[in-house]
Formats: structure tokens, sequence, C-alpha cells
């Protein structure tokens, strides 16, 4: 029961920090007049109009968290969150084997879940850094682009390997919230599978943009309903 535990606390931390990070330079960037003549004052690439960008998709992720100063808030705080994410794989990794009596075994989910935390890491820290090599620029695509299918991937192991043993935890889990998780990973994977002739292709940048924020919330959602999935630990096992 400590495990269910610690994925409650993990999980609500990996949506709140991307969540609040992600917003908070958004500020920035559309607040930009509040910074001038401070230390914080901000990047001229960084700086933008009033948006939404979740609606119309005037600015993406990357411009607004890139630059001086929002990437001294964006860098740290999606390393923090990928440690958390292997701390959360792991957990995850544990509790199932507990239940199935599969101790000391490395499931898929885990390794693909890990997996997306480091391409995380990895883009986190050379986010902002430019060097103009086509080598180099596939490389930060590559690395992107992995996390996200690494991510959905590890998300929809972990949701089929709960599902194939509700009934083993039913008196731990919530089972109108895996329901909700098997829509959403549904979801974030036909909008994957149906957005990328747009995405490989030349133009549609704002759509692009507007993909990419709600994109990620949806991905990160998963983890809001991870901590309301699992109910508050009562009793001394599964631990």
């Amino acid at each position: 029961m400590e495990n269910i535990g610690q994925i409650r606390k993990i999980s609500i931390w990996i949506f709140i920090i991307p969540v609040v990070t992600l917003n908070l330079c958004l500020f920035v960037s559309v607040n930009y007049l509040l910074f001038e003549n401070t230390i914080f004052q901000v990047s001229e690439i960084g700086r933008t109009g009033f948006t939404i960008p979740y609606i119309d998709g005037a600015v993406s992720i990357s411009r607004t968290a890139r630059t001086y100063p929002t990437y001294l808030i964006f860098k740290p705080a999606m390393i923090i969150t990928a440690i958390i994410l292997i701390k959360y794989w792991i957990t995850n990794n544990k509790v199932i084997g507990i239940v199935n009596n599969e101790t000391n075994k490395s499931h898929y989910f885990m390794i693909f879940g890990v997996g997306s935390a480091l391409f995380l890491i990895a883009h986190s820290i050379f986010l902002g850094i430019k060097f103009d090599y086509d080598l180099y620029k596939f490389f930060r695509r590559f690395v992107i682009l992995g996390f996200v299918i690494f991510e959905i991937i590890a998300q929809a192991l972990l949701v089929i390997s709960i599902f194939k043993m509700k009934e083993k935890i039913e008196e731990f889990i919530n089972k109108k919230i895996l329901i909700l998780k098997i829509i959403l990973v549904s979801i974030l994977t036909i909008t994957a599978l149906v957005s990328l002739p747009f995405l490989v292709s030349s133009g549609h940048t704002h759509f692009k943009h507007a993909l990419e924020w709600n994109y990620f919330i949806g991905v990160i959602l998963f983890y809001f309903l991870s901590f309301l999935f699992w109910k508050k630990p009562k009793i001394q096992s599964l631990s």
C-alpha cells in the first residue's frame, strides 16, 4: 500500500509542475513589458502579443520556453518532472509485479516510460541551443518525437496491464477513472495518427502550435487521472 500512496503523490506532481511551468512561461512571454529594465528582461524572440495558444496557436511552446528568462523556469522544471516520471514508472512496475507475483520483472511499460523521461531530459538540455547542422536539427526532432511516442506507448501498455488485473485490485482503484484513462490514451493515439500528415507537411503553423499545447496537456492529464485512479491507502498491502 505504501507504493500506491507513492504513485498518488508522484502523479499529482507530474501533472502540476508542467502545467504551472508552461503557463508561467506563456505569461512571461505575453507580459514581457512587466520585466522591462530588469535583470529578467525578456528576449526579443521570446516576446509575443496576447494569445491563447490552446485555441489560436499563435505561438509554440518552444518559443515561449527556449529564450531568456523563461528557460530558467522551463529547463529545471522539465528535468525535475522527468526524474519524477522515472520514479512513477518504476513504482508502477513494482506494484504490478507484486499483484501478479512477478517480482524483479521489468515490464515493457516501464522501459518505454523511463525512455520517455530520458528523452524529456535530453530535450530540456538542448532546448534553445542552436547549431546550424542538419544532423543536430534531426536530433532535436528525433528527441521530441521519441518522448511523445515512448510516452504514449508506456501509457497504453500500463492501462492494458491494469485492465487485465483490475479484478485483483478492485478494492484499491476507481474503475470509472480507468475507463477515462482508456478513453484519454485512445484519443491521444488517434489524434497523433490523424495529425501526422499535417505535421510532416509545410504550413498549417497555427494548427501545429495549437495541437502542441493541447496534446502536451493531454499527455500529462494521464497523471492527474492516475492520482484519482488509486484510492487513498487504508490498509497495509501491495507494499
